[in-house]
């Protein structure tokens, strides 16, 4: 049973029937002349028609990237960092945002806010750093949360930085909403938003970086000129095209999917939280946050032995984000949140998606408990 749909979740069969007669079938380069490349812009531009419905912006913003960590380091290096060199002004981000914007904004020397408990920018101290640097070039803060789903206010946040830093490009990393938020609605006043295809159903390795309204954006990958010289190499083309129908299906079947997806999510937490001695939710009730994610701590457990027994059982979960699974070292997300190291190491991220079942959710609400208490018994 799968429950690390954060991750990754599965490519939707309509997606696949979309991409592979431009893996098979269709040879031609889209930057070519002839009748096959232009065949190959042809389906470009019509799932750049269909990714820039997303956000209501207009098509020729769309950058189509390799996923959402390269539009997240394009955001950042783009506008204040390697790509547009020092000097170009001063980078903003939370403290519970990917480590994609994270250490961009950290390496070019930017400043990195705080959050409050339940893991959203502190606005008062944003409000305070807009004020006290002069020369803000970028302000990143994510829509929702990779390992918690937790939803930042980001249109109060735009508002915010158009007041007291209007010179600043805003930059939000939708990655985990999109599959779940309406993103024209959540992601106003924003000057560019991450995407990326796996996340809600595209395939991997594809992604974007929207541009709303004129935003100067140098490139980091040069040569070819495509995507309007922000982007250059030859595209994807199969992938680009699965990306543009999973960003038409979500469209459609969103506003019902996320309304199941959240009954089951509240059910597994609350029956965890019942069942399972010295569990708790890591995120405050009533905090925004997507329908996907139930995350719960588990006092005097460690997180990875408690992973490799729920995989015995065929239950895969994830610690926090996937890209930090592997590490030792306490979730950043947890740490900003004001968790302490002992909590974070026992956390579990369960999360949700399009194709989870009342059965999934009754097998891990089975699972878990034993697991934990088998644990516990060894302490």
């Amino acid at each position: 049973m799968y429950l690390d749909h954060a991750a990754s979740t599965l490519t939707r069969p309509e997606v696949v029937e979309a991409m592979l007669p431009w893996l098979t079938d269709h040879p031609g380069n889209p930057s070519g002349a002839h009748r096959l490349a232009r065949d190959a812009r042809r389906a470009i531009d019509d799932a750049r028609d269909a990714v820039a419905a997303l956000v209501g912006s207009d098509p020729g913003g769309v950058v189509f990237t390799s996923g959402g960590t390269e539009a997240d380091n394009l955001a950042v290096d783009g506008t204040v960092g390697r790509g547009a060199g020092r000097g170009t002004g001063v980078a903003v981000c939370a403290a519970a945002e990917h480590p994609a914007v994270l250490e961009p904004v950290q390496e070019s020397g930017g400043i990195v806010v705080p959050t409050d408990a339940g893991g959203r920018i502190d606005l008062d101290a944003l409000a305070e750093t807009l004020d006290a640097v002069a020369d803000i070039g970028l302000v990143s803060v994510m829509l929702a949360n990779n390992e918690t789903g937790v939803v930042n206010p980001v249109v109060e946040v735009a508002a915010l930085v158009a007041e007291r830093a209007p010179g600043a490009v805003f930059h939000t990393d939708a990655v985990q909403g999109t599959a779940w938020l309406d993103l024209a609605e959540r992601c106003r006043g924003a000057h560019l938003v991450s995407i990326t295809g796996h996340k809600f159903g595209g395939p991997k390795g594809a992604g974007a970086l929207l541009v709303v309204g004129d935003v100067s954006l140098a490139p980091m990958l040069r040569g070819g000129g495509q995507e309007r010289a922000r982007r250059s190499g030859t595209q994807n083309v199969p992938a680009i095209v699965g990306l543009g129908r999973a960003a038409d299906l979500v469209l459609v079947d969103r506003e019902v999917t996320a309304v199941r997806v959240a009954e089951m999510r509240d059910r597994l937490e609350d029956g965890l939280v019942a069942a399972v001695p010295g569990a708790h939710r890591t995120v405050p009730e009533g905090t925004d946050r997507t329908p996907a994610v139930a995350h719960v701590c588990f006092d005097g457990v460690e997180s990875e032995a408690l992973l490799f027994l729920l995989e015995r059982v065929g239950l895969y979960a994830s610690a926090a984000s996937s890209c930090a699974s592997g590490a030792q070292e306490p979730s950043h997300v947890l740490a900003a949140m004001g968790i302490d190291r002992a909590t974070a190491g026992g956390s579990l991220r369960l999360s949700l998606g399009r194709t989870t079942t009342d059965a999934d959710i009754d097998h891990a609400l089975a699972v878990i408990p034993t697991a934990v208490s088998r644990l516990m018994s060894y302490a």
